[in-house]
């Protein structure tokens, strides 16, 4: 099975077991690619992978295609995209935002937060700290590893977009899935599924098995940092979205549609 995902620590610690052995495959075999986030929502407009990590918002494009399995999800509270800047400031259309993607759910909660900005430009998520310090961005929606970081690097809290979500929905932020291929046989859809649960479960009883997978794919190779991004990214609806977490989906799925960021009610 073709299966991709971003080399961020909650993913590759969610992966690790079912990748090295540790936990039942049901026989499932994998050729696996790694790489950002939004590399991997394009690519999911061609189906390239069978099984793939996607942002929620750009899911929500390829619906027809993928269906968001049960395990796996990063969604929570407290841990949404963070609008950063050089120095406090009003953020007005004339604000240039740079963007992790314009298909990440960061793009989408900053649009929906902040309709007046226009002006936005897209970079790899690690590089969107030194895009507003060296002048390219006025302000940031910083994502992954970046959101522990920033304050090391002089840059100023604008806004939590998390924060703003949970205050209007009242829900958890649905930030990335683990999707399949609607193609792919029922049954082998099924066994993906629950070995990526018992490979989820794995990791949580086993933190530290995969320290060296996961450090390996770190942008930020700091214990404490990914640590903290694991801790905040991997929880309990990452074991199962459950009934809140599918509520919080909807919510996020509705909202876009509303705002007209995705085209048709999913």
């Amino acid at each position: 099975m073709r299966l991709s995902f971003s080399t961020c620590p909650n993913d590759t610690f969610i992966f690790h077991a079912m990748l090295h052995g540790k936990v039942d495959t049901e026989g499932l075999t994998f050729d696996v690619h790694l790489a950002d986030v939004e590399e991997l929502n394009r690519a999911a407009f061609t189906g390239e992978a069978e099984a793939t990590k996607l942002s929620y918002a750009a899911y929500a494009l390829v619906a027809d295609k993928y269906s968001i399995l049960d395990s796996g999800s990063a969604l929570g509270r407290g841990n949404g995209p963070l609008l950063v800047a050089k120095s406090p400031q009003t953020v007005t259309a004339e604000t240039r935002v740079a963007i992790p993607g314009k298909y990440t759910t960061a793009a989408f909660l900053l649009r929906l937060i902040f309709p007046q900005v226009s002006r936005l430009s897209e970079a790899l998520f690690s590089a969107i700290p030194q895009e507003i310090l060296q002048g390219n961005a006025d302000a940031g929606a910083l994502i992954h590893e970046s959101r522990f970081t920033y304050r090391q690097q002089g840059l100023h809290l604008l806004a939590d977009l998390g924060q703003e979500w949970e205050k209007r929905s009242g829900l958890p932020i649905p930030l990335g899935c683990i999707c399949i291929k609607r193609s792919v046989d029922s049954e082998q859809q099924q066994a993906f599924g629950r070995t990526l649960r018992r490979s989820v479960d794995y990791a949580l009883q086993n933190p530290d098995e995969s320290r060296t997978f996961v450090k390996h794919y770190a942008r930020e190779l700091s214990d404490e940092v990914t640590g903290k991004h694991i801790a905040m990214f991997v929880n309990s609806y990452t074991q199962s979205l459950g009934s809140e977490g599918r509520k919080a989906v909807a919510a996020l799925l509705e909202l876009a549609h509303g705002a007209k960021v995705i085209p048709h009610f999913v």
